[in-house]
């Protein structure tokens, strides 16, 4: 597998997955939440910033497939580098509101750094070389056969 296929291959990943994380937190979001790491979650009215997290990472996700269907590659490294934020700050929250350390590091922390790893992989990327488009022979150097002699 070269590189542009693993690239693409953990860019679609990573969309796939932060987009059932979404509608995790949409659908179920009491039981999706008891695995992010925390040790309470919000209750009764508070209970509508899970919905929040879950259209977040919807959101997440459709913006990695747009930048990937449409090839623009530089681009969706450069926002997965930015949303790599995502993850290590829901680490850094995790961590400082006394929930599970290793949920933190190994939940949080690792998407953090593959999301990272990623984005590294897809701007160190070359541009795909364009085939040689056919040129057609200006007249001047187009030969015409000499007739035949007899």
């Amino acid at each position: 597998m070269n590189v542009r296929n693993l690239t693409t291959t953990l860019a679609a990943l990573g969309g796939l997955f932060i987009l059932y994380i979404g509608l995790s937190f949409l659908i179920a979001p009491q039981s999706s939440a008891s695995g992010f790491g925390l040790p309470s979650w919000p209750e009764h009215e508070g209970t509508a910033f899970l919905a929040i997290k879950g259209v977040r990472d919807l959101g997440t996700g459709l913006v990695l497939f747009a930048l990937l269907l449409t090839g623009h590659r530089r681009a969706l490294g450069w926002a997965m580098l930015a949303m790599s934020f995502i993850p290590a700050g829901d680490m850094v929250i995790v961590l400082s509101n006394e929930g599970s350390t290793g949920k933190a590091l190994g939940i949080h922390g690792l998407t953090a750094v593959l999301v990272a790893l990623t984005a590294g992989l897809l701007l160190r990327e070359r541009p795909a070389a364009r085939a040689a488009m056919p040129t057609t022979a200006s007249p001047a150097t187009t030969r015409i056969p000499a007739p035949a002699t007899r």
